[in-house]
């Protein structure tokens, strides 16, 4: 398997949906509901998925294609399988709020071994293969601060859509976060907080419970990039897709701040564990 030539596919559909997502974006949406978490989908959300579906099939016959809204399709036992995210910021497009990513992973044997993130405000795409880096607009990627450093991080949250908004260990380990962080980002857009931490950004990415489709792909762009992630265990963490949900809980950040965040993680469960008890 040539992963070069799959990055390049992957980077030429997702730039594809990007210029359709910037044509339509300003029109009707037939925005619906999904779910009953208060999720929505719109009519662009599948017209981005139709067409990176076909570029992908039309490239990669043989392979299995997990797609954020019509499932799974292609070969059910295919060792090689891609996830299509369309349009990771839904919410985000249906207020008006510029952001929203493209999001393609190819992984073997639930490894991911390419991610594509594709920015279609901004016209910028981030890109990553196992073992030979991450690159973006500008060239190679390094999770290196970028700003003015702070003994307070700027971090991302992201959870599963499943996570019920009362669930004792996420209030408490978002307590725990907001106290110790100059901001706790929610930005409705996983993919876009992975890639923000990829450029250097912000300082880490939390996860809890969190989503398969729109993982592996900027996980790996931000573990090429130099990133350290670690599962709420302290386990190293790969994004793999064969994992539950509630084994897709994570920390991600540079190294240096890595053993912090484990230890906040830790006194949140403490702490929600008290809350708990009888």
């Amino acid at each position: 398997m040539d992963l070069d030539h799959a990055r390049r596919v992957a980077v030429s559909a997702a730039e594809a949906a990007g210029t359709l997502i910037r044509e339509r974006a300003t029109g009707e949406l037939g925005t619906r509901a999904k779910g009953n978490a208060g999720d929505i989908v719109t009519d662009l959300d599948l017209a981005c998925e139709k067409l990176l579906l076909e570029r992908i099939q039309a490239a990669f016959p043989g392979h299995r294609v997990v797609a954020e809204e019509s499932g799974v399709s292609g070969d059910p036992d295919g060792e090689w399988t891609w996830l299509v995210d369309p349009l990771d910021g839904t919410n985000n497009i249906a207020i008006g709020l510029p952001l929203y990513v493209v999001g393609l992973a190819l992984c073997h044997e639930a490894l991911p071994q390419v991610g594509v993130v594709h920015d279609p405000v901004g016209r910028q795409t981030w890109s990553a293969v196992r073992g030979a880096g991450a690159y973006g607009p500008g060239g190679p990627l390094t999770s290196g601060p970028r700003r003015a450093s702070s003994r307070s991080p700027v971090l991302a949250w992201t959870q599963g859509h499943g996570v019920n908004r009362g669930d004792p260990k996420v209030r408490a380990l978002k307590s725990s976060l907001d106290l110790r962080a100059r901001r706790v980002l929610q930005l409705w857009a996983p993919l876009l907080g992975w890639v923000l931490l990829a450029r250097g950004d912000i300082d880490g990415v939390v996860g809890y419970h969190a989503e398969a489709v729109d993982l592996p792909g900027g996980l790996l762009i931000a573990q090429e990039a130099g990133a350290c992630v670690r599962g709420f265990d302290g386990s190293p963490f790969d994004g793999r897709t064969d994992l539950p949900a509630h084994r897709r809980s994570f920390v991600a950040a540079r190294p240096g701040l890595v053993d912090e965040l484990l230890g906040l993680v830790a006194s949140a469960e403490d702490e929600a564990g008290r809350r708990l008890a009888p």
